[in-house]
């Protein structure tokens, strides 16, 4: 494949086995994942201004975090809202989100390790 062309069946084959090697590489990493659904609902409801937010705070944390957004939740009377998943892999979903929330949810989960109660929605 030096000339970039794939020649054979088993050379895609082994190209697909390194990429989900590297995903899986990637997803053993015990990183904070946190991801603000962008779904129409939740722009019109604010979560440009979260994702915004939690860019900043996350910057000046300094901690191995993945900041994704995602569409639709299905959870359009929550917004807006975001998930996170923290270092041992569980999920936390908080709805009704501004931008104080978020700052308080970096400082204290994602940092500190501990949920923030009033603003988890139990699904």
């Amino acid at each position: 494949m030096s000339d970039g062309k794939i020649r054979s069946v088993q050379e895609l084959i082994a190209i697909r086995d390194r990429a989900r090697g590297q995903v899986d590489l990637r997803q053993g990493l015990k990183a904070v994942q946190i991801t603000v659904h962008m779904g129409t609902c939740g722009i019109a409801a604010g979560a440009r201004e979260l994702l915004a937010e939690l860019a900043e705070s996350l910057g000046e944390a300094g901690e191995e975090i993945s900041l994704r957004q995602s569409g639709c939740a299905g959870l359009c009377s929550h917004e807006p809202m975001l998930t996170l998943r923290d270092r041992d892999g569980v999920e936390f979903h908080y709805g009704k989100l501004n931008r104080a929330r978020v700052r308080e949810i970096v400082r204290q989960h994602v940092l500190g390790g501990a949920p923030v109660q009033q603003y988890l929605i139990h699904v």
